[in-house]
């Protein structure tokens, strides 16, 4: 199973079945529901010992290839509030190949909670034979469409589906990076866990509504946790989160507010690619906008050995995968339109303490791999048999909420100069460089154990900013490389940061 196939799986096409009607919840005992139940199921939930969720299925479905699953698609007009004019409806996935893990999802209405039943009247099966009509398999996970390209069509903007991944787009956007509700030792030796969301809770959304809420239970072998998401589309998409963590264990290495994403290849990092393309990736940076108030920017890289870089900080005011690169000639790609692909900015609401912006990258060979990792780590283990809560919102769309006027770094390129030398050239675009004088505009670059020499700066006429370029002696060891635009002794630009690596 390759990463494209992933996502193709995640947003399966749709098609009109002939079976008419609503998808209705099961009516059967209603249950009164309210913000703070999921707090206290996630709360029981962890103080008893952990129970891996079900993964039972009648063996054509457990069983079943890729292609297969594929061909399993929810019916759209049965859709939750098909047909009553609401802002948003819901469309859910089965169970099967990667996703085996029973999901029960819940309608809210009226501060009561139903049930959604499974029925296989609600998909069309391909060459699959459906189960029978009394079985209860549950879900997969669920999509939710509102009609945020055109005002008479539903498209979907996000999607929870598998483990605790889910995905979002703004408008006119397409399907890249994904988040996850919590991390638990990612980039450890002794192993990853993977928490998964078991239930959902979907609040019925009012007519003329522009935001929808739904809860969400997560569980693992060493935490529970409760969510709650309240989702506004539109030319950026925010997700507010309000989260609770309720450990089993000491936690030591819970990431928060985690995000995946790929980079295969850039104009930094085109060794051994024999390729068409100029660039491959879903997102081509980190940026981090830390407690101090400075702006760094971390250009991604495909390493040879696995990098994990630590970014450490006191109540961070935001960070994220971002896509900058969004002109169809740096990528030259019909099918995967990266251009179009979304950043990612997590926002925290209120301090979040000490703690470091955390930076994986995985070395991949090809681009079907998400090999890029980032979140929050909190200096404090979360300890066991406590409440953690935390506040952030998400935002998926073109480019994160600017924060200052400063300048930006769009484009970093790499090469060899000569046999003794590596060059960097940094595009730097930006309205403050308008105001420059160019003079006494100088850019600053510090290299730990390096030797940095000809720097110059010059402007970009093509871009309407400015080129930055310096050149560092080769060196053996990776080497940490800082930079910016000065003039005198303010700052113009954020700060570029950068770990080469022989």
């Amino acid at each position: 199973m390759n990463r494209r196939d992933f996502l193709a799986a995640s947003a399966l096409p749709l098609v009109s079945g002939v079976a008419p009607g609503l998808l209705s919840p099961a009516r059967a005992q209603p249950a009164p529901f309210d913000r703070s139940i999921v707090r206290q199921i996630a709360r029981e939930l962890a103080s008893k010992p952990y129970k891996a969720p079900s993964e039972k299925l009648p063996d054509n479905l457990a069983n079943i290839d890729y292609d297969h699953y594929r061909a399993i698609r929810f019916l759209p007009e049965r859709a939750l509030w098909r047909g009553e004019k609401l802002p948003f409806e819901a469309q859910f996935f089965h169970r099967g190949f990667f996703y085996k893990n029973r999901v029960d999802i819940f309608e809210v209405k009226n501060g009561q909670a139903s049930k959604i039943a499974y029925q296989p009247e609600l998909f069309s099966f391909g060459d699959t034979p459906p189960p029978g009509p009394a079985v209860d398999l549950g879900f997969a996970g669920f999509r939710l469409h509102a009609p945020i390209n055109k005002p008479d069509y539903y498209d979907e903007v996000c999607v929870f589906l598998g483990a605790s991944y889910f995905r979002a787009v703004a408008k006119g956007q397409l399907y890249g990076l994904s988040a996850r509700g919590l991390s638990i030792n990612t980039g450890e030796a002794k192993g990853e866990e993977f928490p998964f969301f078991k239930t959902f809770w979907i609040e019925k959304p009012a007519s003329g509504a522009n935001s929808i809420v739904v809860h969400a239970l997560l569980d693992s072998e060493s935490a529970a946790a409760a969510y709650r998401f309240t989702i506004r589309p539109g030319d950026t998409t925010v997700f507010d989160v309000e989260m609770a963590i309720y450990p089993r264990v000491d936690l030591d290495h819970a990431g928060l507010s985690p995000m995946t994403s790929m980079f295969f290849f850039g104009p930094n990092d085109r060794k051994d690619v024999e390729d068409f393309r100029p660039s491959v990736h879903d997102s081509d940076g980190l940026a981090i906008f830390n407690g101090r108030g400075e702006e760094l920017w971390r250009p991604l890289h495909n390493p040879r050995d696995l990098q994990v870089s630590s970014f450490s900080d006191l109540n961070p005011r935001g960070f994220g995968l971002m896509q900058r690169q969004k002109d169809f000639a740096a990528y030259q790609d019909l099918e995967s339109n990266f251009e179009r692909r979304p950043s990612l900015w997590a926002e925290p609401i209120g301090n979040w303490g000490e703690g470091a912006v955390k930076l994986l990258e995985i070395p991949t060979k090809e681009e079907i791999h998400d090999n890029i990792a980032s979140f929050w780590l909190p200096k404090a283990a979360l300890a066991a048999k406590g409440e953690h809560t935390y506040t952030y919102r998400l935002h998926w769309g073109p480019d994160a909420p600017k924060s200052t006027s400063l300048a930006r770094f769009s484009r970093t390129g790499i090469g060899a100069r000569g046999d003794n030398a590596t060059i960097f050239v940094l595009d730097v675009t930006g309205e403050r460089l308008k105001s420059v004088d160019p003079k006494i505009l100088r850019g600053v670059v510090t290299a730990e154990k390096a030797k940095i020499q000809n720097i110059v700066t010059q402007p970009n006429p093509a871009t309407g900013g400015w080129r930055f370029s310096f050149e560092l002696l080769k060196e053996k060891t990776p080497v940490e490389i800082r930079a910016s635009l000065m003039q005198d002794n303010e700052p113009v630009s954020e700060v570029w940061v950068y770990r080469w690596t022989p």
